[in-house]
């Protein structure tokens, strides 16, 4: 009996040693799954910043967007309407010319000398060309003689040079040219020795 009695004893703390063990691996696993529960608790947090994070960025981008589209359209406006309001300036300064062409109109209508005539669109001549001048247009120096430059000219006919010193030069200018700044906006129209 001795020998049941230690067996139960036995298996009493076997068993008590598996309950140990097993609270102990019990309590393993319970500190595991707080340290994994912690580690997703903080990955959550992590992640919901980083949403969060990239919300704000997303909204700052659709912001800049929105003000790069609105400039866009802004510019386009204020680009058209100088457009269409570039040449005011100099068609105003023109108005005071034409009102002295159609005043030189009138005078023909009586007897005026030739002389008169002449002086008069001499006058008017002046004042547009110097306001030309004033709205930046300048003309470009061309006389017979002078070098043959593509940049500035364009030769529309090649005739026999009547001297030779003139061949391969200007021989005749048929149109001024103009340039506003350093850009041609009609090339002189000349006359080549050939």
């Amino acid at each position: 009996m001795n020998s049941e009695k230690d067996k139960q004893e036995q298996e009493e703390k076997a068993k008590m040693e598996e309950t140990k063990q097993g609270g102990e691996a019990n309590v393993e696993q319970q500190e595991e799954l707080l340290e994994e529960e912690s580690h997703t608790a903080q990955e959550n947090e992590e992640l919901a910043k980083l949403q969060e994070e990239l919300d704000k960025e997303k909204d700052k981008y659709l912001r800049m967007y929105s003000e790069y589209e609105n400039f866009r359209r802004r510019t386009a406006r204020e680009k058209l309407d100088l457009i269409k309001t570039a040449n005011e300036s100099i068609f105003k300064a023109l108005l005071p010319i034409v009102d002295d062409f159609e005043r030189a109109e009138a005078s023909f209508e009586g007897d005026a000398d030739k002389e008169t005539m002449k002086e008069g669109f001499a006058l008017i001549m002046n004042k547009l060309n110097d306001t030309l001048k004033r709205e930046g247009m300048e003309l470009i120096e061309v006389k017979a003689g002078d070098d043959f430059d593509t940049e500035t000219q364009e030769a529309i006919t090649q005739i026999p040079a009547p001297s030779p010193e003139l061949k391969g030069k200007i021989v005749d200018v048929v149109e001024k040219g103009y340039k506003i700044g350093d850009k041609v906006i009609r090339y002189a129209k000349v006359v080549i020795g050939a």
